[in-house]
């Protein structure tokens, strides 16, 4: 009788403590369900817009080969606006770039690689378009652009590249110190053999003037002052005194 009861006792406990907590077991139990729906249909919308990117970057790479420069850039537009959030959204504005270039738009490449350093792209793409944007700064003759762009980056895979392009925007800037730095750091960096041309680089390494435009400054005037102190003036000299006695026994 005793275990009839514990049973019965045991059984109104559970409706008790049912009656008091089921709601919250129910809707936990919703809840989860709904959000791992939720994240099952956010990881099959991610994958059918990578899908859907990568078809329209394969038409748009067609399009640059092409040079159909209009047809180019209505599938980048579309590409930056609906899969902004895919990988193909900046590799489409690679492919632009190369393809103003091909159309002498060095200044309309130099924006879209820009848009794309300002986005929150890979930092991998985003050394790909800086590299390429300081190349079209050297090509445009705006040496202080590459040095700013390029200053202070870090990255093992990029160092010889960008080492490179400053060693050249430094040398147009007069920083011939600093070009000398650039290039040797190129040719002692271990990477470097197989992301520049070594061979290139020594070249405008040797091809450096041996002094800073300082020293050229400093040695100029030293000599313009050396050519000043040779050019002196003659002065007149003091006559011998005349001895008055000699003089009058001469006569």
């Amino acid at each position: 009788m005793d275990d009839l009861l514990s049973e019965k006792e045991q059984i109104e406990q559970i409706r008790s403590w049912w009656s008091e907590y089921g709601g919250y077991v129910i809707g936990g139990l919703g809840l989860g369900i709904a959000v791992l729906a939720g994240f099952n249909y956010y990881k099959n919308s991610q994958y059918e817009a990578q899908l859907e990117g990568s078809g329209l970057y394969e038409r748009l790479a067609e399009y640059v080969i092409e040079g159909n420069l209009e047809e180019a850039e209505a599938v980048a537009s579309e590409l930056g606006t609906d899969y902004a959030s895919t990988s193909y959204s900046a590799q489409a504005k690679l492919a632009m770039a190369r393809l103003y270039m091909d159309k002498n738009r060095d200044q309309d490449a130099a924006d879209v690689l820009g848009e794309l350093l300002a986005s929150d792209s890979d930092e991998a793409v985003k050394h790909v378009a800086r590299a390429r944007l300081a190349r079209i700064l050297l090509y445009q003759g705006k040496s202080q652009e590459v040095v700013d762009l390029l200053e202070g980056q870090e990255s093992a895979a990029f160092a010889a590249t960008y080492n490179e392009m400053l060693g050249d925007a430094y040398y147009d800037l007069g920083r011939i110190e600093d070009a000398q730095a650039a290039y040797q750091a190129v040719l002692l960096d271990p990477m470097s053999r197989g992301t520049v041309d070594q061979e290139l680089v020594q070249w405008k390494a040797l091809d450096l003037p041996a002094a800073s435009s300082e020293e050229v400054a400093l040695e100029e005037d030293a000599s313009g002052n050396a050519a000043a102190d040779d050019v002196v003036t003659e002065e007149p000299t003091a006559e011998e005194p005349v001895d008055v006695d000699e003089a009058e026994e001469s006569e």
